[in-house]
């Protein structure tokens, strides 16, 4: 243990910890929150952070039952790894459909890879607990804040009532707005406002007459969206919207300008022709950004990666396996298992690879990269946690680098086509589900430490909490491919860390890439760099996503701009301005769980092919209805994310 430091519940104590309660009820909302972040994952390019929503929920759930603090902490790390290894598994699985390489989600390859990178995730940091949990110079930005909250829970503050209430108005909205449910609110309203006929002339070449113009959008009338917005604040959210700026209100009217030269839309239909440009020559070019984007972060974050590496290197070699614990607050489980399941996860996901290549030395050699990086990642998410907490955890930069080492040496070794491509993507899902876990469950490892949990009984948790959600998370992905418009990779459903790893695989191992514009996209991300341009990824991302969903997650954003704006106004004190920062979080992700759930919920009804009555929209009047109703989801929102946290902050 370090020096002087006291946990929450002293290492002396008779309280129970490692129960069926809190186990089960974790389990079961790993998979609530994994199904919820899958959701939104594929809808936005992003996930939240789990912690917080798990750790309320603990309270509300256990607090009738007598739970203890340590039963709400197994029930939190249990249930917040859901949310980590969706994002793992949306970065990378839906690259299968994307690809073409599958026409519907293959469940059990989808749920070992899962399985085995999650489990793989936990196994790894095991080691590196001790090493990065109590080193001093890590702030453990969102642990610390997690703790608090579970400690003002002790006093009969949860804050359970807002996440609750946001979650009912989240699913009400979806449920009136999704066109699976009964449909009166028109989630977006979007247009074309024409240039008119333009003359351009190109020198001696050519003089030839283009029309086109500017594909214009409202908002999305998404809760979730704005969750999102208002929990990464003003400056992310700006620098998201203006990857949808540059992609939508600049280059989709050149090129509709370069375009009508050649074609001109039938009927007029220029959204539709204005989409199209966005799907397949904008995108290319947003996915060349992505590129750049993501090593320039890891560029960025070289010496945090570095030390990260050494460490996992050097908690081992000074004999970190062979140590012996003592007291209960230091107990992990035997390092000489832990190796042990390992090697036996290597079997399966060595079959798995041989199943894709047909190929042995090509599922051995993908087997082993899988490890090294998987292994080195692990660590280096771990302390990148530890220092920017796990919702800025680059783990798509991690896996690209991954996918992009494996490719080369497939191609190295004469693995090309689809075979390749397979295990190219194979590899990249298992290490992005590792490092993704490995994130997560050390941020939750600290809030433990401070609280005063046993490690080992938190990593059993945590364990049954990736083995739930492995089993689970496969169903939801199929009903929102098979329900949304386009499916996975459609415009309902961008899923953009996919895309790019799709992109990129069939691009290095079967030559398949728009390269042209790839690389226009790269050099775009490079002029962003020179300019010293604020996050060139997220930027990227931005220009992957559909206009209306960058807007509403950028609404969110200017709602937490003008909270923090009222709240500094007031002078209040620093416990004042965390608690209106809890309340919007808490409020946000309640927000992003009820509509999350909502849509996936209705999304298994289309599948199970039951259909509800939805004539409002199909009726000229519902048709005319249908804006203003979305614009009441943002006062409704709006409202919500501005009052309370400022009269929970003055009522403090």
């Amino acid at each position: 243990m370090s020096n002087g430091f006291k946990p929450f519940v002293p290492e002396k104590t008779d309280l129970p910890e490692f129960t069926f309660k809190a186990v089960f009820f974790g389990a079961i909302f790993a998979v609530i929150l994994g199904a919820a972040n899958t959701y939104l994952g594929l809808k936005a390019g992003m996930t939240v952070a789990a912690t917080y929503p798990a750790a309320v929920m603990a309270m509300v759930i256990l607090k009738p039952l007598r739970g203890s603090v340590l039963e709400e902490n197994i029930f939190r790390t249990t249930a917040a790894v859901g949310e980590a290894l969706a994002a793992g598994a949306i970065f990378t699985i839906p690259a299968f459909l994307i690809s073409g390489l599958w026409d519907r989600l293959h469940y059990l390859t989808s749920t070992l890879l899962m399985l085995v990178g999650g489990v793989v995730g936990v196994l790894f940091v095991i080691f590196l607990r001790r090493t990065l949990i109590e080193d001093t110079t890590l702030p453990f930005p969102e642990s610390v804040a997690t703790a608090e909250i579970v400690k003002a829970g002790q006093k009969g503050q949860s804050g359970a009532g807002y996440v609750f209430g946001a979650m009912a108005v989240g699913a009400i909205i979806e449920f009136f707005k999704n066109s699976r449910g009964l449909q009166l609110i028109q989630s977006f309203v979007n247009g074309f406002i024409s240039f008119g006929k333009s003359t351009i002339k190109t020198g001696k070449f050519f003089t030839k007459e283009f029309t086109g113009g500017f594909y214009i959008s409202s908002p999305a009338a998404s809760p979730a969206f704005m969750g999102v917005g208002y929990i990464i604040g003003a400056r992310l959210s700006a620098v998201v919207f203006s990857g949808g700026v540059f992609g939508w209100l600049f280059l989709v009217p050149l090129l509709s300008l370069v375009n009508s030269g050649m074609y001109s839309p039938a009927e007029g239909n220029w959204v539709a022709f204005s989409e199209a440009i966005w799907k397949y020559q904008v995108r290319p070019a947003a996915v060349g950004a992505m590129i750049v984007g993501a090593f320039y972060t890891l560029y960025k974050m070289r010496k945090s990666l570095w030390d990260g590496i050494a460490r996992a290197f050097r908690d081992i070699s000074h004999g970190a396996i062979a140590h012996a614990e003592k007291s209960r607050l230091e107990k992990d489980l035997p390092y000489a298992g832990v190796l042990v399941a390992i090697l036996i996860l290597l079997v399966p996901i060595t079959i798995i690879y041989y199943y894709f290549t047909h190929n042995f030395w090509g599922a051995l050699l993908s087997a082993i990269i899988m490890t090294i990086a998987g292994f080195l990642f692990a660590a280096v998410a771990g302390y990148l946690v530890g220092m920017i907490g796990s919702s800025n955890n680059p783990i798509s930069g991690l896996t690209l680098s991954t996918l992009i080492i494996a490719a080369l040496l497939m191609v190295l070794i004469g693995i090309k086509g689809d075979p390749g491509v397979a295990a190219v993507l194979g590899v990249a899902a298992v290490v992005c589900a590792s490092s993704g876990v490995a994130g997560d469950i050390m941020q939750d490892l600290k809030v433990g430490h401070i609280l005063g949990g046993t490690p080992w009984k938190m990593e059993i948790g945590v364990i049954i909490g990736v083995i739930t959600a492995s089993l689970v998370l496969a169903i939801p992905m199929q009903w929102l491919h098979q329900a949304s418009r386009g499916g996975i990779g459609g415009a309902d459903l961008p899923a953009p860390q996919a895309g790019l790893m799709a992109m990129l695989s069939k691009g290095i191992v079967s030559g398949e890439m728009a390269w042209g514009l790839v690389l226009a996209g790269m050099l775009f991300a490079v002029g962003l760099i020179l300019i010293n341009s604020p996050s060139p990824m997220l930027i990227a991302v931005g220009m992957y996503l559909p206009f209306e969903t960058t807007f509403a997650i950028f609404i969110g954003g200017l709602i937490r701009a003008l909270v923090d704006s009222m709240l500094k106004k007031r002078n209040l004190s620093d416990e004042q301005k965390q608690k209106a920062e809890n309340t919007g979080t808490l409020l946000a992700s309640g927000f992003i769980a009820g509509e999350a759930i909502t849509g996936i919920i209705l999304a298994g009804l289309y599948v199970a092919r039951v259909k509800l009555p939805n004539f409002v929209m199909e009726t000229a009047w519902g048709r005319a209805l249908g804006p203003w109703m979305g614009l009441l989801v943002f006062l409704i929102v709006g409202f919500a994310l501005i009052y309370y946290p400022k009269k929970n902050a003055e009522r403090s």
